[in-house]
């Protein structure tokens, strides 16, 4: 049977079917939001996996027939998902995984697909909450519902779900996710917006997210499923105790210790003791195996209750810090010789080198999506080794983390890179993770605005960014400023702030616990700002403002525009007169279908050349121009001449010279120079020009007295024969 329900969003209408396909998962629900269609369909398993890992997997699969489109490539097949829909799947993950029970263990997929979309509705946005609907109704085990929205700000004006147009005039893009309770996830760019407007647009998209939460419950209500029993790790509180009597003073001290890859050496012996002492004393026992892994869990436990009691409950972090203090900084430019920009950006046991790559316009990047396609031409790409955290591992293509860091360090970032009127260059930054001890993502950000700057991109203004923690017991909780790797896994909540001293450029907040108040959103933000401002101190200490030239490795541009027309010209048949331009002058020629010509090289000499050559291809003649021009055919009505090479204009006979002319011969003959002004430019292109137009005035002559003295008696003759008129009108009165 085929339920149906409807929401209004935004003055759009959200139809959700339940009951007709996909019914053999645990929880199926397709959704149409406008004519965007998304199926979300939700598995788990009935038996508990190995350990106290919870497997989750959300996938987000975009099928390029759902926008009209063919995939792109030799293989006419959707492939891995593309960028957008890795990071999709992530949006979709962070505000669910905390929802589920701690103690469920169970393997749970979640499979979004689109299955047809339009633009000015959300297919993201959809898919979150179908996936919410799907889980909600299934007998998987999930504290939901939870609901997302985006929130744009035009004129002043907060707006839920703005279309594509709205989002070009929007000042700032939020994705806020929640619960009726509370918001647990944020993703945002902004244009250098305040603390209080970030604030209040988040309040604004929680508004409605608690209506859509409401309407999802009014599903639930009528056709969701009684919820599956799942097996749970028992609890041995007496092992609890004897565990805590045994490590915790070890443990502590373990914790405490200031040396990121020392305090790890010093946990993990103090937890191998714990572990030594448990394998000699349960060795005979005959569920050994059973024992142990309660052990071991019981050790991590423990772990990550010392790391909480003495944050919320003494003040006291792992390095000894403060709880709003920075670890030491420090920025450096030009750690690399020869590439366009580089900056090394390091934040206690975190250092992140981001180098700046340059080039045409013509190299951006294709995306090829849902959207209409479109070219990047700022691109901030993310890289994490092992080696960084002093560990092997896989190498390869960039994961899910790492797209998911790029993007948030690109949002951050562009904000204030130059528009390409500005500053015509498609730009990379690469950052090279070299060591981590948490918040490597805000340290490439850091970075990224020290390799701009030297390598001279005029950027608007420095970009910062801060990580901020959560520790939460009870009613107890404690806001850390710069959380380092410990405190990020054992911690609540991971805040990343970044902007300008003007405002926030870009947010990304992730919630393990139900969700966070206002207040202590505004305090997080208020502490991140403080941070911001004295990291920044550091970045223009280093370097105050964008160096004025570019490096001498860089690329130098020119552009040019030219009529669209005229690009057959510049390129010739087969390529022959662009390739001939480029053989003479070494340079790289770029045109666009809107015919913006770019030249790069790194002679300017040579980038000048073949300006003047593309220029001198391209070249019209325009009313009031003036030439020398050479004559190069004589007709018995007039010359024709050449304005400059392929273009021709007529001189009339009437305008060779100031005197009445019989033959063409007597003023001019070919190969002649002659100096002409253009005149006239028909609807055909056709090209008039006169030579006596810029000559002097002959007033005395007897021929131009002849002439005054003709002009001079017909303009005697038309008023006498008026003035008559005039009489005989009068009298006739």
């Amino acid at each position: 049977m085929k339920n149906v329900f409807k929401l209004d969003i935004s003055g759009r209408t959200l139809q959700v079917e339940i009951g007709e396909v996909a019914k053999q998962a645990n929880g199926a629900a397709l959704l149409r939001y406008g004519e965007t269609t998304v199926l979300a369909a939700a598995v788990g398993k009935k038996e508990a996996g190995e350990g106290d890992f919870f497997p989750l997997t959300i996938n987000y699969n975009e099928k390029m027939y759902a926008a009209g489109k063919m995939p792109g490539g030799f293989i006419k097949r959707e492939a891995k998902p593309s960028e957008h829909a890795t990071l999709t799947a992530r949006l979709i993950d962070r505000p669910i995984r905390p929802l589920f029970p701690e103690d469920y263990r169970n393997e749970v997929q979640i499979t979004n697909t689109v299955l047809s979309i339009e633009p000015d509705c959300s297919p993201e946005m959809t898919a979150l909450l179908a996936s919410s609907i799907a889980l909600c109704i299934s007998d998987i085990p999930f504290c939901g519902p939870v609901a997302a929205v985006k929130v744009g700000r035009v004129d002043g004006k907060l707006i839920i779900n703005p279309t594509p147009q709205q989002e070009e005039l929007s000042d700032m893009d939020l994705t806020v996710a929640g619960t009726k309770e509370n918001i647990n996830m944020v993703e945002s760019g902004a244009k250098e917006v305040s603390e209080d407007e970030i604030l209040d647009g988040l309040m604004f998209a929680h508004e409605e997210i608690k209506r859509i939460c409401a309407f999802e419950e009014k599903i639930i209500a009528q056709i969701g499923k009684a919820k599956m029993s799942y097996d749970v790790l028992p609890q041995n509180e007496e092992l609890q105790a004897e565990i805590y009597d045994k490590g915790y003073q070890a443990l502590r001290e373990a914790i405490t210790t200031f040396d990121k890859l020392q305090r790890d050496a010093n946990i993990e012996q103090a937890k191998a003791d714990l572990v030594a002492f448990y394998e000699e004393k349960f060795a005979q026992a005959e569920d050994y195996d059973e024992k142990m892994a309660e052990v071991v869990q019981l050790i991590d436990d423990l772990e990550k209750q010392t790391v909480r009691t003495l944050i919320t409950k003494e003040d006291i972090r792992p390095d000894g810090r403060k709880i709003d203090e920075i670890r030491p900084l420090d920025a450096q430019i030009d750690f690399l010789p020869r590439v366009h920009g580089s900056g090394l950006f390091t934040r206690g046991q975190t250092q992140v080198l981001s180098v700046l790559t340059l080039a045409t316009l013509g190299e951006g990047q294709t995306i090829d999506g849902l959207g209409k396609e479109e070219t990047k031409h700022f691109m901030h790409q993310y890289n994490f080794p092992q080696f960084s955290v002093g560990e092997t591992g896989r190498s390869g293509a960039p994961g899910r983390r790492e797209i998911g860091h790029g993007a948030l360090g690109e949002r951050a970032l562009k904000a204030v890179i130059p528009s390409e009127e500005q500053f015509p260059y498609t730009i990379r930054l690469v950052a090279e993770v070299l060591e981590s001890n948490g918040s490597s993502s805000q340290a490439s950000i850091c970075a990224g605005t020290l390799a701009l700057m030297a390598g001279g991109v005029p950027i608007k203004a420095p970009v910062a960014g801060i990580a901020m923690g959560l520790v939460k017991e009870g009613q107890d909780y404690t806001i850390l400023t710069d959380i380092q790797g410990i405190e990020d896994h054992l911690g609540d909540m991971d805040f990343k702030v970044a902007g300008t001293r003007k405002g926030i450029t870009a947010l990304q907040m992730d919630i393990k616990v139900d969700g966070v108040t206002r207040e202590i959103l505004a305090q997080a933000l208020a502490q991140a700002k403080k941070a911001r401002f004295q990291i920044l101190d550091v970045i223009e200490n280093t370097i105050a403002q964008p160096r004025l030239q570019l490096s001498e490795y860089a690329p130098k541009i020119e552009s040019l525009q030219i009529k669209k027309d005229q690009i057959k010209i510049v390129i010739g048949k087969g390529g022959d007169t662009i390739n001939k331009i480029i053989d003479e002058t070494g340079v790289k020629i770029d045109i666009d279908e809107e015919g913006l010509v770019q030249i790069a090289s790194n002679d300017q000499a040579m980038i000048t050349r073949a300006k003047e050559i593309i220029e001198e291809l391209t070249r019209e003649a325009k009313v009031g121009d003036i030439y020398q021009a050479k004559v190069t055919r004589i007709e018995k009505f007039g010359a024709f001449v050449e304005l400059f090479k392929g273009t021709e204009a007529l001189v009339h006979i009437s305008q060779l010279a100031a005197k009445r002319v019989e033959k063409v011969e007597d003023v001019v003959k070919l190969g002649d120079v002659l100096e002409v002004k253009v005149t006239e430019i028909d609807s055909q292109g056709r090209i008039n020009a006169s030579h006596k137009i810029l000559l002097p005035k002959e007033d005395d002559t007897e021929e131009s007295k002849q002439e005054k003295r003709t002009q001079n008696g017909k303009a005697a003759g038309y008023k006498k024969r008026a003035n008559s008129k005039f009489t005989i009108e009068q009298k006739s009165k």
